[in-house]
């Protein structure tokens, strides 16, 4: 049901919205605030694919310590 409600924004919300935000910051902030987001999304991102990775060396150790056993 929420995803319905996301998908029933129109054009008019969507134009009261980008008002609101230039009424509220100014046609001047909305570049910084834009970059701001974008650079947490880029670190997000990033944190997210090192987790990633540490989860596959995790599953690559206990292989290298069992030929390093058994050699």
């Amino acid at each position: 049901m929420e995803a319905y409600i996301i998908l029933a924004i129109g054009v008019w919300q969507i134009v009261v919205i980008v008002l609101l935000v230039l009424l509220l910051f100014g046609g001047r902030k909305i570049p910084e605030l834009m970059r701001g987001v974008g650079q947490g999304m880029k670190e997000f991102k990033k944190a997210t694919s090192d987790d990633s990775d540490d989860d596959k060396e995790e599953e690559e150790e206990p292989r290298v310590r069992k030929k390093l056993k058994n050699d």
